[in-house]
């Protein structure tokens, strides 16, 4: 485990043990349980608690290659960037590469890649033909574009679709053109979570790491590589998450600077500054309430994400007011963080949701846009446009919690993690020989996570259960937090059509959860030599296994031509197909 890695946080946010009984402290030590320290000033100092610092980066390895140590500190130092880019360029490669291929319109394309057409030329969605009508007439030469200025009733919100349009702006309404942006957006979200790795474990190594394994997952490289909406969702959660991580500390920094400081020029914890110090302008709160009303407005799901996360930043703020002395720090937080907390992100991100309606509400031909022209009774007094929007909306939420149609692919919750179901995006069966074999050949895109990975992630989550539970980590509720955000509201739709590839909104803390399981499997700094080399091989072979399966599985995620007996030795599970 890296430096930042065995530092162990004696703040689990939201949680006071040192409320309970002294009889029930020591049972739980005897699982492994780490309290608070025993004694005043045990431990880290308060503002290394508070705020850990970033370790001084290693020169060895340039030393090594005949680099200088002025020389060698600098390109150290430039690693906490240069690390994270070429991992991204990595994942950017993987994602852009034959962008066009399958040159179809794969599974949802057929609604989001023609909604994104219609808000980018009308400001909201026309309407089209049927499918087998509309679909081959855009992907012929010439093209045919039979787009009505009619509104159409839609099921989503417009964020999504106003970001897909993008990529249709610059490219034209062409596979390349709708999945632009969303490989884009695939890409940029790891290196976002390699420097949100780099801060969460203040080691640039675990933070590169977690960003290659998103790299490498299957599932986030189909969604990276089709018009859907679900990737959107998972980039501005993923956004609001770092700049919460910003936030929390910057906030904990400004506690920290407002305690006093000791004879010995330690910084000492104080009750009346913990109770009634403020922290100061928040932007990157305020910052995160604008992302989480963009994921809200891509799909609604993103509501769950925002309701989670405001929990997760107040007990954060539990945590930090505790560290810093004060004697009620949920009162404190209630007094000086509530208001704050909830300003900064829920009306921002409602607010932030209307305003990505705003086609709609200049235009004049959206569907169900006058609805309320004319119409009296007891709510007459709010403006009418605000009523249709109104009257849509509850509209498209009888829609989404009525959907019950059977889908052969469709999966419930509790078997994602272990992909029970996959979806197959796409199948062609090009002719014999058309893959370098006398036998059938077959060509396909299925939304599968990388096996390796996502089984390695269950028992990440296990080992995280454990760690933010019994030696309170903070970092361990923090991810396990966004997992929850992303997959436990699908629990409450049973009875509803869902499927396996709304997972990708919480791939990406899979992937931290994973590295910071190998943090540990790599071992503690003062671990000995044979440790040390130990837990170095043992989380090499995982990576590497990890990186060969998605190598394996590649073709089948790109819509690779392949023989048939080639597909048939990658479905692993009778499920699969």
């Amino acid at each position: 485990m890296t430096n930042s890695s065995a530092t162990r946080s004696h703040d689990l946010d939201g949680i006071r043990p040192a409320t309970a009984p002294p009889g029930r402290l020591e049972r739980l030590r005897r699982f492994g349980y780490a309290g608070p320290p025993r004694t005043p000033g045990a431990g880290a100092g308060v503002r290394e608690r508070l705020v850990p610092p970033f370790p001084e980066p290693g020169i060895r390895v340039w030393q090594l290659l005949g680099v200088g140590p002025d020389r060698a500190y600098r390109l150290a130092r430039a690693t906490a960037w240069l690390g994270p880019l070429l991992v991204a360029a990595v994942a950017g490669a993987i994602r852009f590469w034959r962008l066009g291929r399958p040159r179809a319109i794969v599974f949802d394309e057929t609604y989001y890649a023609k909604d994104a057409w219609a808000l980018l030329h009308l400001g909201y969605e026309g309407t089209w033909p049927d499918r087998k009508v509309a679909d081959p007439e855009i992907l012929a030469h010439p093209q045919v574009i039979p787009l009505s200025d009619t509104g159409s009733f839609v099921a989503h919100p417009p964020t999504g679709k106003w970001v897909i349009s993008v990529g249709e702006w610059l490219f034209g309404l062409d596979p390349v053109g709708w999945r632009f942006m969303t490989a884009l957006l695939g890409t940029l979200s790891v290196l976002m979570l390699c420097r949100i790795g780099r801060r969460l474990f203040r080691s640039t190594f675990l933070g590169c790491l977690a960003g290659a394994l998103l790299a490498v997952d299957g599932l986030h490289v189909v969604m990276s590589r089709t018009a859907l909406l679900d990737l959107v969702v998972m980039f501005f959660a993923l956004a609001a998450f770092g700049c919460l991580l910003i936030d929390r500390d910057r906030a904990r920094a400004r506690l920290a600077a407002a305690l006093p400081t000791g004879a010995d020029g330690r910084v000492r914890p104080d009750a009346d500054t913990g109770d009634r110090a403020r922290t100061g302008a928040r932007p990157w709160r305020l910052a995160a309430g604008v992302l989480l009303g963009l994921a809200a407005s891509t799909k609604w799901n993103g509501l769950y994400v925002l309701v989670f996360f405001v929990l997760l930043t107040l007990l954060w703020d539990v945590g930090a007011r505790r560290v810093a002395g004060a004697r009620h720090p949920y009162r404190a937080v209630l007094r000086r963080d509530l208001g704050g907390s909830v300003l900064a992100l829920v009306p921002t991100a409602l607010l932030t949701y209307l305003v990505t309606w705003t086609g709609w509400f200049l235009s004049d031909d959206g569907w169900g846009r006058h609805w309320a022209d004319g119409r009296g009774g007891t709510w007459s007094w709010i403006p009418a446009p605000l009523r249709s929007f109104w009257h849509y909306e509850y509209l498209v939420y009888q829609f989404n919690v009525g959907l019950h149609t059977p889908h052969k692919y469709q999966s419930n919750p509790w078997s994602w993690l272990v992909m029970g179901r996959p979806v197959l995006f796409a199948y062609d069966s090009p002719p014999p020989g058309s893959c370098g074999a006398a036998s059938a050949c077959t060509s396909t895109v299925l939304a599968l996570g990388t096996p390796l990975l996502w089984w390695s992630a269950c028992c990440a989550l296990v080992y995280l259960l454990y760690r933010w539970a019994l030696r309170r980590d903070w970092r361990a509720g923090a991810i396990l937090c966004a997992v929850a955000a992303g997959y436990l509201p699908w629990f409450l739709y049973q009875d509803r059509t869902v499927f396996s590839f709304y997972a990708v909104v919480f791939v990406p803390y899979l992937c931290l959860a994973v590295a910071m399981m190998l943090g540990a499997v790599l071992g503690p700094p003062g671990a000995d030599r044979r440790r040390r080399t130990r837990g170095a091989v043992a989380a090499g072979v995982l990576v590497l296994l990890i990186v060969w399966n998605f190598v394996y599985f590649y073709p089948i995620y790109t819509g690779q031509t392949i023989p048939y007996s080639g597909w048939q030795s990658r479905m692993w599970l009778d499920t699969w197909v």
